[in-house]
């Protein structure tokens, strides 16, 4: 990282603080997004080795390239750049000011406990160094007012909860109980909010979890001598909702107590439970097999290749073992952007287009 660092301190010229200035005035009141989050942000592309040490044997956690996944979707929405993933930057200044994901497929909240694997702390640690790296090239004015009119979207906790319940389910719930690990999620989740408010970013979009014991790994996990089961696994629903309301309590508590700070919650476990509840509705035809996996459910070995893909990809609800379709990730995109498709009030207190045409002001 100190070889990159100093590649771009060497590079960067006199003219990026008006260009960053005048990215503030392109897409509405947003100058750029940054991702931080696990494979629902990342194809495995930002994550080293990830072939190697990935751990559910799902190799493509994606039907394509990181821009079917709901943060480049909603990007371009807003007119925005794809943000590169961080370890592909070419060590331009251009490339940071256009946004970057740090976001890594299995990542973590909590710190991650296998090679390969980063964890929240690790990308927020990523971030503070854009950070720094503008500050330094920009002055601190110029880098404070591009950040503050920027968009920061993280998406956690799933991979936690994987580990959870189909890795070491007895190991963990003998220490804590399933309030206990929300809270203690929760809490990580808050932490990285405000030393991210410290570094001046004032507009967030936070996801929360989707509903996991509809995914094809839980069926086969838990359902697997049970012919007769055709419902979700109500266990693993019902303590990844505790995360999701404590998650949203402490979102509405820090827009209460942050001067200027705009963080938005968006519901995606409600808006998936739409489509599973009525799939024919959308236009699916299974709500409960992988596209792309093998055995039952299409969830005893994970998606090694594409070519084991169903066809249409469009009839599945779930790619595979844990993540959606890019149909779902479309119809997803549209409900938060405008509060259309699938709920109204999916993201709250606001939806994302509102909470882009939001200025936030630039007063120190």
């Amino acid at each position: 990282m100190e070889g990159f660092t100093l590649l771009l301190v060497a590079i960067v010229s006199t003219g990026m603080t008006n260009f960053a200035m005048g990215k503030e005035k392109t897409s509405w009141n947003v100058s750029a997004m940054y991702v931080l989050g696990d494979s629902s942000v990342d194809c495995g592309a930002n994550t080293l080795f990830y072939p190697i040490f990935h751990l559910n044997l799902s190799l493509l956690p994606c039907n394509g390239s990181n821009s079917i996944l709901l943060p480049y979707l909603l990007a371009n929405k807003m007119g925005l750049p794809h943000a590169e993933p961080f370890y592909t930057q070419n060590g331009t200044i251009d490339g940071l000011l256009s946004g970057v994901n740090y976001g890594a497929a299995h990542a973590t909240i909590l710190s991650a406990s296998s090679l390969g694997h980063q964890s929240l702390n690790n990308q927020l640690r990523q971030v503070f160094e854009t950070v720094q790296l503008l500050q330094l090239q920009l002055g601190h004015e110029s880098s404070r007012r591009f950040i503050r009119s920027s968009m920061f979207y993280l998406s956690f906790g799933k991979d936690d909860y994987i580990d959870l319940f189909l890795r070491n389910f007895s190991g963990v719930m003998a220490h804590y109980n399933d309030h206990l690990f929300a809270d203690i999620l929760v809490n990580q989740m808050v932490h990285a909010m405000m030393n991210l408010y410290d570094m001046n970013v004032r507009k967030v979009v936070v996801m929360g979890i989707l509903p996991l014991g509809c995914a094809p790994s839980s069926f086969f996990q838990w359902h697997a001598d049970d012919a007769k089961a055709t419902g979700c696994v109500e266990e693993i629903n019902e303590v990844v909702l505790k995360y999701n309301v404590l998650l949203e309590d402490s979102i509405v508590r820090l827009n209460e107590e942050l001067p200027d700070a705009h963080i938005v919650f968006c519901d995606l476990y409600q808006g998936l439970m739409k489509i599973i509840s009525y799939p024919h509705f959308f236009g699916f035809e299974d709500a409960k097999n992988a596209c792309c996996g093998l055995g039952l459910y299409g969830a005893e070995i994970g998606c090694i290749t594409s070519d084991m893909a169903c066809n249409p990809v469009s009839s599945n609800v779930w790619w595979d073992l844990y993540n959606p379709t890019p149909q779902v990730n479309s119809l997803l995109a549209e409900s938060t952007w405008s509060g259309q498709e699938l709920l109204s009030n999916i993201c709250r207190p606001t939806t994302i287009h509102d909470l882009v045409h939001t200025s936030v002001p630039h007063r120190q």
